[in-house]
């Protein structure tokens, strides 16, 4: 039903478990808040004043609900499919947003390496298949580009590692099982192939930034965990502080800056990946137009004090709040840990090793006990995530060397 309270209202895409503390904090700011969602169990619809059933891709049925609605604000909460939806709606209706064309290069890693490539910045050898490509395909475009082993094969619109592969070989077993993985995962069915950036630095970089005005004003800079034993490739947690050197930390703060402002990016909160070479040069992974996944934002607001949901819901609206942040002050050393199952089963339940204990200071699962998991291969497949802190980087670093033996996944 339209607004007949007198409260503005604001648009929500997606309602899953990581999403409902966005719909939580529009209502407790006074928003009516309007949720749409396709998947008829997600637990957002609980939290709603509204709910519709329907997918969040649609762009133009999202815009006539947004009209019928008389919503002031969209937002696309941590979430890649709908971040362009949002950016369409806003657009049309004159709401605030960022360039619907740039989160459009941001939402697809084709396009984004096609920019990075015109803005000269960083960029590997790249090559753009449709899905449907051949092995042949995939050999004659990494001959045509002349690009150097190994190489990643992934699809262009999804997030989380889903479908990404690392090629060592021209095998055509592999290749051809690669094509297979990365269709899986193509909405778009348009794929990439790139050459694999070799880390200088030994942690990918991730995190959120939180940009006003053009400005990033909040530099969540973090370092990725990975699972060695199953491929290190699925992030597993992030740590902060990053480990980075001033030096290293400079370059990747210019490198995010530039390519913000060359996007023409107005505002909110956006999640990074940077791999740093042996020349201390960043290159960027990807520069997502949403909150980072797997609860960053929750993270990053322990860690500075900062409510950014709060700061995200603000802003879609219109609105604004002090988001300044660049970590000198901070205390203490934090992590988070995804909760995963390197195999299939039914999940029992989770223990953590009294030396690990003491350290962790929240648990949010994503699933129940009694619950059907996979193998972790994807952020899909997290069970849940494990909140920590520790007194300084010695001592993180000690539990992060042995944390995947101190976490005990009960699964039969």
């Amino acid at each position: 039903m339209p607004n007949s309270a007198g409260k503005k209202s604001i648009l929500l895409l997606g309602g899953s478990r990581h999403q409902v503390p966005a719909i939580e904090c529009a209502k407790r700011l006074g928003y009516r808040t309007v949720l749409c969602d396709y998947l008829p169990d997600n637990p957002g619809q609980y939290a709603a004043d509204v709910f519709y059933q329907e997918s969040t891709t649609d762009w133009d049925l999202m815009l006539s609900i947004a009209r019928k609605e008389d919503v002031s604000g969209v937002l696309a909460f941590g979430t890649d499919v709908a971040a362009g939806t949002a950016a369409y709606v806003c657009e049309n209706l004159n709401l605030p947003t960022n360039p619907l064309k740039s989160v459009e290069v941001l939402s697809e890693k084709h396009l984004f390496r096609d920019h990075l490539e015109k803005s000269g910045l960083p960029c590997p050898r790249h090559a753009t298949l449709p899905a449907d490509s051949t092995v042949d395909d995939v050999l004659d475009a990494l001959h045509d580009k002349r690009m150097q082993l190994p190489v990643v094969l992934k699809p262009t619109d999804s997030s989380g590692s889903k479908g990404v592969t690392v090629l060592a070989d021209e095998g055509r077993f592999a290749i051809s099982d690669a094509l297979n993985d990365a269709r899986g995962f193509s909405r778009n069915q348009v794929l990439e192939l790139e050459e694999f950036i070799h880390a200088g630095f030994p942690r990918v970089i991730g995190g959120d930034v939180f940009v006003v005005d053009g400005h990033v004003r909040f530099w969540g800079i973090m370092s990725c965990l990975r699972d060695k034993a199953i491929g290190g490739l699925v992030p597993v947690g992030e740590r902060w502080p990053s480990g980075l050197n001033a030096k290293q930390l400079n370059a990747v703060k210019d490198q995010i800056q530039a390519l913000v402002t060359s996007l023409g990016m107005r505002f909110g909160e956006m999640n990074v990946e940077i791999i740093v070479d042996d020349d201390d040069v960043p290159h960027f992974l990807e520069l997502a137009a949403r909150a980072g996944g797997n609860m960053i934002p929750n993270q990053l607001s322990d860690i500075s004090g900062i409510d950014l949901i709060e700061a995200n819901v603000r802003f879609a609206m219109g609105d604004s709040m002090d988001v300044d942040f660049d970590g000198v002050s901070v205390q203490g050393c934090y992590c988070t840990y995804m909760l995963h199952a390197r195999s299939a089963g039914t999940y029992r339940g989770v223990e953590f090793d009294s030396k690990l204990k003491k350290h962790v200071y929240r648990v949010e699962p994503y699933i129940n006990e009694g619950s059907l998991v996979s193998s972790f291969n994807n952020s899909s497949k997290a069970i849940g995530v494990a909140f920590l802190r520790f007194d300084d980087v010695a001592q993180m670093e000690e539990i992060l060397e042995h944390i995947d033996d101190l976490v005990h996944i009960a699964i039969d």
